[in-house]
């Protein structure tokens, strides 16, 4: 079987007011995308690894490979206007069936367990999400203020890696674009494909806010050893 990982780095990271895209932050001494890209590169199923860029910060990326020596093998692809369109250009350079998973760059610490968990899934089942449980209290709000209570161990966070047979993911990114396209899961659902869930890490947050990286590096020293 083949295995691929998109890695999507294609956001400009506005909401971390800060000139960098917060994908080459930098986490513990070294940029956040290369602890994603070696999370993939050191699991049993060895992936082909395609990250996904904007063609202005090809050359930052290079660069950074080049001063923290980081040598793992990937193919650079340009990004595209909205997520969907990153991914769908990723996509367009699998050649052949297999299974791929698709994965933010701005979650470094997805674990090696849900990595391969993910790929072993969805070869059996068609397609894997992972997501957890959240802990705090869920509610609806409507527009005329009032709200609903909603059951929190029915409902799952949703995370990345997302993961699905190439062939089908392909297919249903051949849709035209709609705003309501957040993840793959949802393009994937729209084709008409059920979803299936599985559990996530806890520590697998996706780097959105300064105050994120304080949280990461914490998260990091505990599980991870330093490289």
């Amino acid at each position: 079987m083949n295995y691929y990982a998109v890695i999507v780095a294609g956001g400009t990271g506005n909401r971390m007011k800060n000139s960098i895209p917060k994908q080459f932050l930098l986490l513990n001494g070294r940029p956040v995308m290369m602890y994603a890209i070696e999370v993939f590169y050191t699991c049993p199923q060895h992936p082909k690894i395609i990250v996904v860029l904007h063609e202005d910060v090809r050359e930052y990326w290079l660069s950074l490979c080049k001063q923290y020596n980081f040598t793992i093998p990937h193919l650079l692809v340009n990004s595209g206007p909205q997520r969907f369109h990153s991914v769908k250009n990723g996509l367009a350079e699998i050649q052949g069936d297999g299974i791929v998973a698709i994965h933010d760059a701005a979650r470094p610490l997805v674990s090696e367990e849900v990595v391969c968990k993910s790929f072993d899934f969805a070869l059996e089942n068609g397609n894997c999400v992972v997501g957890i449980t959240p802990v705090d209290s869920v509610r609806t709000f409507y527009p005329k203020g009032n709200s609903t209570a909603l059951k929190r161990d029915e409902l799952r966070l949703v995370q990345t890696p997302q993961t699905f047979q190439v062939d089908e993911l392909k297919e249903a990114y051949k849709v035209e674009y709609n705003i309501d396209f957040t993840d793959d899961a949802s393009v994937m659902e729209a084709y008409g494909v059920a979803i299936n869930v599985t559990e996530g890490n806890r520590e697998n947050i996706k780097i959105t806010y300064p105050e994120d990286l304080d949280i990461a590096t914490i998260f990091l020293k505990r599980k991870r050893p330093m490289f």
